[in-house]
């Protein structure tokens, strides 16, 4: 009995110390089925956590619970339906005093233990669990916190880096416009995919006439009247594909009314229509705002005019409802780059005889172009009021400040006058006629004497490139050109509008229908259009759409896919943004996102501007505790978004990610 006493006692011991040695009736010269015999080492079995707990609200049943696998030399033991896995609060971790609810036990099947209704009793931060199992190694769980629902948990502190992103879903929230990520002419069957917003717009659409699909080049080709449009003679035929390829995608359109008092009366080419005596009556329509009489969906071709109001019936009846479309509507922008008629359409400004090269018409003045917008855009709201309309479509800096020196502009402020005009308007007429500022911005910055906008990929003008959309925001920043020379310092040109907005005409929305950045081609261009789609989300800008300056433009599309189609499957950029700081301006972006009504998804884009890898520590601050950072980046190696290997946050929402050189990425906290 002695004997057998002490093998028991010895075996306990020996369970203690090493739980896959048995117990054999001798002691370590036992010819038992040790190596020493010859015989295969028994298999290393180990629990690994295949989903972590989450969502863990105060006596409330995690909203995602535990599954352990248990696993034979590494792999699932699929075979194993008797293993019972327990759980408990890991041993100073979390709230002192907190205890674990819910069945703490759960058996595997096919190798699984699932648990179904742990809670934890107290709210804290920090907590793990611990997951054991007889015989079997065991494994403790991430970090996570226990908080009432919509609670703020504060994040731990991520490791030291190059350069720090704190992420705060409680502050600077509001909206991001759904029309931000926009391109003129946009074809949905090609790159980029997944838009929100096309537009119809240029020169060619100032003297377009919608009832025969004519135009005019102006300045653009020898002022020439053809059918370069296309469209045939079906009315709207040129514009028309662009309304339903757009609507059929869910993005809105912005369609152009041309307000220059003319459009072209034939498409017969033969270069300059200044050849033809008396051309304004002979090879031009007068255009007019109001019809003043019954519109037809088939217009009078045989006549002398051209009836916008009619337009706007036609659009409106051929679309119906289109016009207060919330996702997909149709908005009427009022002319072109009106600042620039006098040389891009100078036969139309009384300029007869100047050769294209130094054509040089009557300048459009402040007060025309506000009556122009009342005519016009009454004439539309009076079809149907729901009709939203961009004005004045204004075409850059000096257009901005003085209408590209209007003969009245008697040093007043251009944007300043129209928008104070404008909300005179809004009590004169009844109504607002202007819902959204629309202009125009090609940056005149430039790097080595060379202008960003050009496809030059110098060493110089790259980083000047990289730089330029901080003109967008930055009070800190000043660009290289003949602005910042002549004429400002740092240009912060969204908050420089909206600052005239808000103290000339409040409620006017804002929106950039032509910008481009330069080098569609190059990695560079990629990264200032991200960065450019990053500032107007946070900065809030209500519409904008790119205009495509290069014949390769595939890394500005790879921009855009990093907020619209990151993942192939038109994975996006929440709707909602959020406070994101940076401690490196000039080498790095961040900006953030949720969605509104889901605090279980968070998405970011993160841009690095260095020509090295640099580590940025990523702090969240939010109500939802995250495990996983999904990854897709954006390189010089590859124009499409690229899929790369996911994070795993084991720390309370804080974790480090290495950019790439000169990289776009986006991370999906989940």
């Amino acid at each position: 009995m002695k004997t057998i006493s002490l093998f028991r006692t010895g075996c306990v011991l020996m369970l203690v110390t090493a739980s896959l040695i048995a117990c054999g009736g001798g002691g370590a010269g036992s010819s038992g089925g040790g190596s020493s015999s010859g015989g295969s080492p028994p298999p290393v079995r180990t629990l690994a956590i295949t989903t972590q707990p989450s969502g863990a609200a105060p006596a409330v049943a995690f909203t995602t619970q535990p599954a352990i696998q248990v696993q034979s030399n590494g792999a699932l033991d699929a075979a194993d339906n008797t293993t019972v896995v327990t759980a408990s609060i890991a041993s100073g971790t979390g709230t002192a005093g907190a205890t674990l609810g819910g069945s703490a036990s759960a058996t595997a099947v096919g190798g699984v233990a699932t648990f179904t209704n742990l809670s934890i009793s107290a709210s804290g931060t920090g907590y793990q669990l611990k997951f054991s199992a007889t015989g079997v190694t065991g494994v403790t769980s991430s970090t996570f916190s226990v908080t009432a629902p919509g609670a703020v948990i504060p994040p731990s502190t991520p490791p030291a880096s190059n350069v720090a992103f704190a992420i705060d879903s409680t502050q600077d929230v509001h909206a991001i416009s759904r029309f931000i990520y926009g391109m003129n002419f946009w074809d949905p069957a090609q790159r980029p995919a997944n838009l929100t917003l096309s537009r119809s717009g240029g020169n060619r659409n100032t003297a377009y006439d919608w009832e025969t699909n004519d135009s005019n080049a102006g300045a653009d080709y020898q002022n020439q009247n053809d059918d370069f449009m296309g469209g045939g003679t079906t009315p709207n035929g040129a514009i028309a594909p662009l309304i339903e390829r757009a609507r059929n995608a869910n993005a809105g359109i912005i369609v152009t009314m041309p307000t220059i008092g003319h459009v072209a009366a034939d498409h017969n080419g033969g270069g300059d229509v200044n050849q033809t005596p008396n051309y304004i009556d002979v090879r031009f329509k007068q255009s007019v705002p109001r019809k003043n009489a019954a519109f037809s969906m088939m217009p009078d071709t045989t006549d002398a005019f051209v009836y916008q109001d009619e337009y706007v019936n036609f659009l409106d009846r051929k679309y119906p409802g289109a016009f207060a479309a919330p996702a997909s509507p149709i908005f009427i922008s009022l002319d072109n780059e009106v600042d620039l008629w006098a040389s891009t359409h100078a036969r139309l400004r009384g300029d007869a005889v100047s050769p294209v090269s130094s054509q040089a018409g009557t300048k459009l003045g402040y007060a025309e172009i506000v009556q122009l917008t009342r005519d016009y855009g009454n004439a539309a709201k009076a079809v149907n009021p729901a009709a939203q309309i961009f004005g004045p479509v204004s075409y850059g800096w000096q257009g901005f400040v003085r209408l590209q020196d209007a003969p009245d502009a008697n040093n007043r402020d251009f944007l300043n006058f129209f928008l104070q005009q404008m909300a005179q308007a809004e009590t004169t007429d009844g109504h607002r006629v202007l819902d959204v500022l629309d202009l125009h911005w090609y940056p005149e910055a430039t790097g080595g004497g060379v202008r960003i906008t050009a496809d030059d990929t110098s060493a110089a003008v790259v980083a000047a490139r990289k730089q330029a959309p901080r003109s967008l925001w930055d009070p800190t920043y000043t660009e290289k050109s003949w602005i910042t020379d002549c004429c400002s310092g740092p240009l912060r040109l969204i908050p420089w509008v909206k600052d005239k907005i808000a103290a000339n005409y409040p409620n006017t929305r804002f929106a950039l229908t032509e910008y481009n950045y330069g080098a569609g081609g190059h990695i560079s261009g990629g990264i200032a259009q991200a960065d450019v789609l990053g500032i107007f989300g946070r900065e809030g800008l209500f519409a904008a759409t790119h205009w495509r300056l290069s014949n390769n433009n595939d890394f500005v599309y790879g921009a855009f896919d990093m907020f619209r189609n990151y993942d192939g499957a038109n994975g996006t950029f929440g709707d909602t943004s959020i406070r994101a700081t940076n401690t490196d301006v000039a080498n790095a972006s961040v900006y953030a996102s949720v969605n509104a009504g889901n605090a279980a998804r968070m998405v970011l884009v993160v841009i690095n501007k260095a020509d090295t890898a640099e580590t940025a520590g990523i702090a969240v601050t939010h109500t939802t505790q995250f495990h996983t950072a999904r990854v897709y980046t954006l390189t010089a190696g590859s124009p499409p978004p690229q899929r790369q290997a996911d994070i795993d946050i084991t720390l309370t929402n804080a974790f480090q990610y290495s950019m790439p050189a000169n990289s776009v990425t986006t991370l999906v906290l989940l």
